[in-house]
């Protein structure tokens, strides 16, 4: 018969390890009642897991445990004690709990001093000791169901107890999360206060600010005070002063409204006298024709005066032209020939420009007063006819021409204080060759426009494509005068170096408004420079200059004959046979005063030219138009 360990029907689950896992296990483990038959020795059964170990019975190991004082030759295996089970049951929650292992070493009972076994045929006593054993391990079961049973409710109350610690630490967080808020709201409160602080402190600086600038404004109020005592002591004085100003002010008015209808009245009486002054002036004007001449003798280079040409001391309207004749039989005496002219007004060779000038002014206010007035120089090439109309640069020798348009303009500016208001244009052109010139024109020489000389419904006489410019002061007319200078045709002749080839007419429109007493007035003032009359012989003119010569002589001559037509009082005036007749229609016949200058070289060779010239300029003087009107509306 074999010997078997006797298992119980429950499975205990043990561990193998060494002593020093029962070491672990030690505090879980409970001591083991002695049983009384248990004194015998046992052989040790172990049981690991649910597998059943190797019969190896006779196989004895070393003690895990307390020897237990030997009662018999039984050895008894020890089972596990709660502290297995309870590991067990920790490293199923856990999963990370040591297991301690409990040792089932055989326990070895010796009697009488030696090591004895239950012989093989003694089968009662191993029955006994494995009923014994069973009896052990239902014990022990029955603790380890009653300590699972105690964890049971142990571990019901711990998860009760999570739950609460669980619900406790989600209420901590919440009030950890609260006092976070509650935090930051505490940080921008902070900030705030910081920030007032700040503040605080800038006003406290500007209260301080405040308080000096309020001691000194109290000073300041305390000196504006008195100063204001002041002031109302000189406001009272100040007062009493109006009052009085106020009354002689009173007395001052009444004064100036007296003076106010005295000067309205005077300015009446003023303009009555313009107009009378108007009226007179054009009187004497008619008295004296309204063609004048007047006789300038250009001086010799040399100086001084030849002898043929005689000038009265006491009268200087008078002029004598003496020629010596020689006897054609020889028989008789040499005999002196004289031819005396009376004109308007005789000027000598030493008589300067603004003595000629002066001659002239009031015939060059006329203009200003509504009258056509017209001026030009006639005579022999190089007698000085450019001299007196447009003289030289310098203020002495200043010509006609420049000095009559500074009169108008100071004349006109004279006038607008009695209300008056002028515009003027300006217009400059030559008869070259019979053909007319722009001598304002300013574009390319090969596009000059061509020009015709047009006559109005009111006997106005204008010429088409003409350059008219807007002249405000006297320099715009001196530099439109020097620009016409420039574009005028002259040439070098044996009688002049620089002899002009073309008639030249300079006109300048005067139109005048006066509001307060609604009239207008129009006028035109005509300053025409004559090319000079030329012999062949002398001039030694050839090829163009020829030409210029034959047309300056045939519109002289054409202008010889409207004059003469205009002193027989002839019905019919040819001013068409020549351009310079036709342009000056206006001047010689038509409503218009108009003064001529006769200008005649010193020289003996020019006798002839002379005399020509002379008598010439007393046909013209002998003309009578008719009475110029002003133009007025």
């Amino acid at each position: 018969m074999s010997r078997l360990p006797v298992m119980s029907s429950k499975r205990v689950l043990t561990n193998s390890s060494g002593s020093e896992n029962g070491q672990d296990m030690a505090p879980a483990q409970k001591r083991i009642r002695k049983d009384p038959e248990s004194a015998k020795p046992q052989a040790a059964a172990t049981i690991v897991g649910g597998r059943r170990p190797p019969a190896a019975a006779t196989t004895t190991r070393a003690p895990l445990s307390k020897p237990v004082r030997s009662v018999g030759a039984a050895t008894v295996a020890v089972g596990p004690s709660r502290g297995v089970l309870k590991s067990s049951t920790a490293a199923a929650k856990g999963g990370n709990v040591r297991q301690p292992v409990a040792s089932t070493a055989p326990k070895t009972v010796t009697g009488g001093g030696s090591n004895t076994r239950r012989l093989p045929w003694d089968l009662k006593g191993k029955v006994s000791d494995m009923e014994g054993k069973i009896r052990n391990y239902q014990t022990k079961f029955k603790s380890v169901n009653q300590e699972n049973e105690d964890l049971k409710g142990s571990m019901v109350q711990t998860q009760s107890k999570v739950g609460a610690l669980q619900k406790e630490l989600q209420s901590q967080r919440n009030q950890i999360s609260a006092y976070e808020e509650e935090l930051q709201d505490l940080a921008g409160v902070r900030d705030e206060l910081e920030k007032v602080s700040s503040e605080r402190s800038t006003l406290q600086k500007e209260f301080s600010n405040l308080e000096g600038k309020y001691k000194v404004m109290e000073t300041l109020r305390d000196s504006q005070e008195t100063e204001l005592q002041t002031l109302k002591m000189k406001l009272s004085v100040q007062e009493s002063t109006l009052t009085r100003v106020q009354a002689n002010l009173r007395d001052r008015e009444e004064e100036v409204h007296c003076l106010k209808e005295t000067v309205a009245q005077q300015k009446d009486e003023l303009h009555g006298g313009e107009m009378e002054r108007r009226r007179l002036h054009n009187t004497i004007q008619e008295l004296k024709g309204n063609i004048r001449v007047f006789c300038r003798v250009r001086p010799l280079l040399t100086g001084g005066l030849t002898k043929h040409i005689q000038l009265p001391a006491c009268d200087n309207k008078l002029i004598t032209l003496a020629k010596t004749e020689e006897s054609h039989t020889g028989k008789t005496a040499d005999t002196q020939k004289n031819y005396n002219f009376n004109f308007d007004r005789v000027f000598g060779p030493g008589t300067s420009q603004q003595e000629v000038f002066e001659e002239i002014s009031l015939l060059v206010q006329s203009a200003l007063d509504g009258y056509n007035v017209c001026c030009f120089a006639y005579g022999q090439t190089g007698s000085g006819k450019t001299y007196t109309m447009e003289g030289d640069e310098f203020d002495d020798a200043r010509g006609v021409i420049p000095r009559a348009v500074q009169q108008i303009f100071k004349a006109a500016e004279k006038l607008g204080a009695q209300g008056w208001e002028f515009a003027f244009t300006a217009s400059f052109v030559e008869i070259y060759n019979e053909t007319l010139r722009d001598l304002l024109y300013t574009g390319k020489a090969n596009k000059r426009p061509e020009h015709e000389i047009r006559k109005s419904t009111n006997n106005e006489v204008t010429i088409t494509n003409l350059t008219y410019e807007k002249v405000a002061n006297e320099d715009q007319v001196h530099g439109l005068i020097a620009l016409a200078n420039q574009n005028r045709s002259t040439a070098q002749t044996a009688q002049n170096d620089r002899s002009s080839r073309s008639h030249s007419v300079f006109q300048l429109d005067i139109e005048g408004v006066n509001t307060g007493r609604d009239i207008k007035c129009k006028s035109t003032l005509c300053l025409v420079d004559l090319a000079g009359s030329e012999r062949m012989m002398k001039s030694q003119s050839q090829g163009e200059r020829f030409k210029e010569m034959t047309a300056i002589n045939g519109s002289l001559s054409n202008l010889g004959i409207v004059i003469a037509a205009l002193a027989n009082k002839e019905s019919y005036v040819p001013y068409r046979n020549s351009k310079l007749t036709y342009l000056l229609q206006g001047c010689l016949g038509g409503n218009s005063k108009t003064l001529m200058f006769v200008n005649i070289a010193p020289e003996t060779d020019s006798f002839g030219e002379t005399l020509n010239s002379l008598r010439f300029a007393s046909k013209v003087n002998d003309c009578v138009i008719g009475t110029a009107s002003a133009n007025r509306k």
